[in-house]
């Protein structure tokens, strides 16, 4: 970016490589009760299908929280969208992408997740940074379930 390019909105990437499967990996994200186990610790309802409208809920933010899913290609890309404060645009929501990417003959999976869509204020960037820090804790709880059966978030918020 150059000083005559302007900011209109505030987005990050995430990533890490899990090592199994992308097929695997992707339904670790997909299914609601697998997620549930590892990320969503007060329960995850419905599958992230193309379509779908879930309920995500967290004992560190009580309340089940309504995710949209706009965009589902198993194994490879899942799009939700949801609430967010001090957004960009006239919805009132982010958009969140997960990339799995096949690596080392498919034995890993690079996972990638981008969300966007907030304000460039202070505010937006506030709002943006403490999400940014809870989708890189839910790639490393992904990781340590899938590879070693443990849940990193156990305890962590109550």
């Amino acid at each position: 970016m150059n000083d005559s390019t302007s900011l209109t909105e505030l987005t990050f990437t995430v990533s890490g490589h899990v090592s199994r499967p992308c097929s695997e990996v992707y339904e670790v994200v997909a299914d609601p009760e697998q997620l549930s186990k590892y990320f969503t610790t007060g329960g995850a309802r419905g599958r992230l299908e193309a379509g779908a409208e879930v309920t995500w809920d967290f004992h560190d933010f009580p309340g089940a929280f309504p995710v949209a899913v706009i965009d589902a290609q198993p194994p490879r890309r899942i799009v939700i969208e949801w609430d967010g404060t001090a957004t960009a645009g006239d919805t009132g929501k982010t958009t969140t992408t997960f990339e799995f990417e096949p690596v080392d003959d498919d034995t890993r999976t690079l996972v990638t997740i981008t969300e966007s869509a907030w304000l460039p204020t202070k505010d937006g960037a506030t709002h943006a940074f403490g999400n940014c820090q809870g989708w890189t804790g839910m790639l490393a709880a992904l990781k340590v379930w899938v590879e070693h059966g443990i849940n990193l978030r156990d305890g962590f918020y109550k």
